[in-house]
């Protein structure tokens, strides 16, 4: 015999949480996605494109038409397939770069922060002299001292003298880890320097790093092509801004060839806006408290919760039950 007031259970199960749901990827994520894998695709498309970027189509400045989508550039090369290929090539400095200055600061910062003492306020002074200097001077006084450097040198170059402000934040972020139960129990079991950095600290500022990455790679393409448009960039390579520094030496911008110039400075554009919208977008999804949709999310759970409430007030007192009566109302 069952009682009336018994409560009753929820036959269904309850549907299982997706792990992706809570990273709560907003439309700006997406949008800054597809506009980096868009400009990643302009660049592999060089391989397929039937005209080298080197090879002689046309002449000085020729007008698009023709079987040419952009016309010729100065040297009467397809501006399309050196478009290709200078998106490639910034690309390429971008990430090498960003994985110098990444790999520098995240070192510099996580010993600076875990270490501390006397060990951190050396680290730091140097990176803060580091900081002091300005970059785009040291890049230039490096590109005059190499006569003939190359992609990579340049971009090694450039990541070298780029980390100081991720290794800064790094160590502020080290610092707090530091301090936490789970690194005395690390300590205590024996576990060596290394192996509490990689297992212990830097799963905690993982997310930081990676922004800090997108960062990065976005600076060292711009570095580039500041580089480069001074006629510093690297020597038998296309780069968008090679393309703009030749666009410029032969007064294309004057002479109204508008598609020697404005092709590789659309892309260019789009290459800073779409990382810096990543990371921005990556700051939401990684930080709960910047996730957009918060508020509605919050009224959803509010809804719940009421009835919840709701279906608990049912089964404590079903249909029929007499309401319980409140001291007042018998006196």
């Amino acid at each position: 015999m069952s009682t009336p007031n018994a409560p009753v259970t929820d036959e269904k199960e309850a549907p299982r949480s997706n792990p992706f749901r809570s990273l709560n990827f907003s439309a700006r994520f997406w949008v800054s996605l597809v506009l980096v894998v868009g400009i990643i695709l302009l660049g592999m498309a060089g391989y397929v494109y039937p005209t080298s970027p080197g090879e002689k189509v046309g002449s000085l400045y020729d007008a698009p038409g023709g079987g040419l989508p952009l016309g010729t550039d100065n040297f009467g090369h397809d501006v399309l397939a050196v478009l290709m290929a200078g998106t490639r090539t910034s690309l390429i400095i971008g990430l090498v770069a960003g994985v110098v200055a990444t790999t520098i600061g995240v070192v510099v910062g996580l010993l600076a922060g875990y270490v501390g003492g006397w060990f951190e306020e050396l680290l730091m002074g140097v990176t803060n002299v580091v900081l002091a200097i300005p970059s785009i001077i040291v890049l230039i006084l490096i590109s005059i001292s190499l006569p003939q450097s190359s992609i990579w040198s340049l971009a090694v170059v450039i990541g070298i003298t780029s980390w100081p402000w991720t290794a800064r934040a790094v160590r502020a972020q080290a610092s707090s880890v530091a301090t936490r139960e789970h690194i005395d129990v690390a300590r205590l079991s024996g576990a060596r320097l290394p192996g509490i950095l990689l297992r212990d600290v830097l799963p905690y500022i993982l997310s930081y790093t990676v922004m800090a990455f997108v960062l990065q790679v976005a600076g060292a393409i711009l570095a580039e092509s500041a580089l480069s448009m001074l006629g510093l960039g690297p020597s038998g390579a296309n780069s968008l801004g090679i393309q703009l520094h030749w666009a410029l030496a032969f007064q294309a911008v004057g002479g109204g060839a508008w598609w020697a110039f404005l092709p590789p400075t659309i892309v260019l554009t789009l290459v800073s806006f779409g990382f810096l919208l990543l990371q921005s977008s990556l700051d939401e999804v990684f930080n709960p408290r910047l996730r957009r949709g918060k508020r509605k999310q919050m009224k959803q759970a509010a809804a719940r919760r009421a009835e919840e409430a709701r279906l608990l007030a049912e089964q404590a007192f079903p249909a029929g039950a007499p309401e319980p009566t409140r001291a007042g109302d018998q006196a």
